[in-house]
């Protein structure tokens, strides 16, 4: 299959810092279809070997063995090639059809890695120079619009010029290794499925920790916030992979019919719950891995009296009949202890115990999603100093057995599959040239999660709640600790200062 990979925003920070990577690894791994061709397309003006020597030098920030030798980049260069394009004059796009049909290809993938504001700009464009037939297909970035308006506009705006079945919009969590395991450990194993329910699940969490801060983005964080950055699309897209029914078969519709059922099962937002079971916060200054770090308010394209948030947990639940009254705890944050993405699913405890354990624990599967890539089960075991037991007295209650102590079973991706693993771009990206939408959101799964959290955006908007603050380099505000304690849970290894 001959293809064309036109990348809007050619020249910015996720071409080459995601993008461009992943188009590389799966030219490595020889699963990059042949006959290909990728152009950039960007405002700067540059020659094709221009763009090759860019990409080159941004790629030497690369590190470990996904850098590419000086020789296999010399031969993936050959597929790269450039087109200045202002994206919002027609002549331009004119060019750029006449650039397109310089090279015969059976499908065009249209990537946008451009601000969203730019989205119906470009599709627009792209319909009147007839740049949207059915071989074509395109890739929409997040986060798609501000709130539910916006993200409506934008879609009736790219369905005007292409059919939901050509519009794949990504969110680069669904390609991980791990979520993909996720389904696998759910749907391709019996084992799980007659306790993964509200009758075996005391509680479910998701926390997305980062350690850096916003980096050279802040006019974009401060439009953005981690409400929008992370929970509206990754963290609800993990909770449906979590809470989903079994879809019928593996088809795309089928998948993400699941997953739209779980967004509208979601547990409405009232006044109560706004102000008990939601926090957001800012990081202020402090030091992340032993070095000084900035206030969010003191980063470059930031406003002093800011109050976009960089921290948000919260509590919600799925209002069925598999996971009514299960609290599910998410929790995400710029400039924490450490990066660390992970799903726990916590187990309730034996109904009638008859061996000692560890004060408030339980059974819990720990699914890690970065930087470690792999699963853990965490059980309880006898060791070989715990094999006796006190003589039992003839009394109505018969002491508890010897003490238990924790064990672990552990899958490590890295380690049981290696250089076969393939990254979470380069998985999306070959899926969006096959024409492959399963990892891939349909438009009502954005506005249902959307309309979810637009009460917070509007609460927010309105100043009712309160933006805390926390120390760079902690777990987040302590207000995020009491929110869960209060409903008789805590954080997963919680390390909170």
């Amino acid at each position: 299959m001959s293809f064309q990979l036109v990348l809007f925003g050619g020249t910015g920070d996720l071409a080459w810092r995601k993008i461009l990577p992943a188009l590389f690894q799966a030219y490595r791994h020889n699963t990059l279809p042949k006959g290909g061709r990728i152009l950039g397309v960007s405002r700067d003006v540059l020659s094709d070997d221009a763009f090759r020597n860019l990409i080159g030098e941004r790629f030497q920030n690369i590190e470990g063995e996904k850098r590419p030798t000086q020789e296999e980049f010399s031969e993936f260069a050959k597929l790269l090639h450039y087109q200045s394009c202002d994206l919002s004059s027609s002549l331009d796009y004119a060019l750029l059809k006449n650039r397109l049909g310089e090279h015969v290809s059976d499908v065009c993938v249209m990537y946008l890695a451009t601000a969203p504001q730019l989205f119906t700009t470009i599709c627009e464009n792209l319909g009147a120079q007839s740049l949207n037939s059915d071989s074509t297909r395109i890739v929409l970035e997040k986060p798609l619009g501000q709130d539910l308006k916006s993200n409506q506009e934008i879609n009736a705006t790219v369905k005007r010029f292409f059919q939901e079945w050509q519009i794949f919009r990504i969110d680069h969590y669904l390609g991980k290794p791990s979520v993909q395991n996720l389904f696998a450990l759910r749907f391709g194993n019996s084992l799980f499925e007659p306790i993964w329910r509200r009758e075996s699940v005391s509680s479910i969490q998701i926390t997305l920790a980062e350690e850096i801060g916003i980096e050279s983005r802040g006019p974009f964080y401060e439009r953005t916030g981690a409400l929008r950055d992370m929970i509206q699309n990754h963290a609800l897209q993990l909770l449906c992979a979590i809470a989903m029914e079994p879809p019928i078969n593996a088809h795309a519709d089928a998948i993400r019919d699941e997953k739209l059922k779980v967004l509208r099962s979601l547990k409405p937002w009232t006044a109560k719950s706004l102000k008990h079971d939601l926090v957001r916060a800012q990081y202020r200054d402090g030091s992340v891995s032993g070095s000084a770090v900035k206030a969010y308010t003191q980063e470059d394209g930031v406003s002093k009296d800011s109050k976009t948030e960089t921290f948000v947990a919260l509590k919600t639940e799925v209002n069925n009949w598999r996971w009514a009254g299960v609290p599910f705890f998410i929790r995400t944050g710029k400039r924490l202890a450490q990066q660390d993405a992970r799903i726990v699913i916590n187990f309730r405890q034996t109904p009638h115990p008859i061996f000692q354990t560890p004060l408030g624990s339980a059974n819990r599967l720990t699914i890690h999603l970065q930087p470690k890539d792999g699963m853990a089960l965490h059980l309880f075991a006898q060791g070989p100093s715990q094999n006796t037991t006190k003589p039992a007295h003839h009394t109505q209650r018969t002491p508890l057995g010897p003490m238990l102590s924790p064990v672990q079973l552990n899958l490590d991706f890295e380690q049981r599959f290696g250089a076969d693993r393939v990254g979470a771009y380069e998985r999306l990206l070959l899926d969006a040239l096959a024409g492959r939408l399963n990892l891939f959101v349909r438009s009502d799964e954005q506005e249902a999660a959307w309309s979810w959290v637009e009460p917070i955006i509007d609460d927010w908007q309105s100043g009712a709640s309160p933006l805390y603050t926390y120390a760079s380099g902690s777990w987040g505000p302590i207000e995020s600790k009491e929110m869960i304690e209060h409903s008789g849970h805590h954080w997963d290894d919680d390390k909170q200062t």
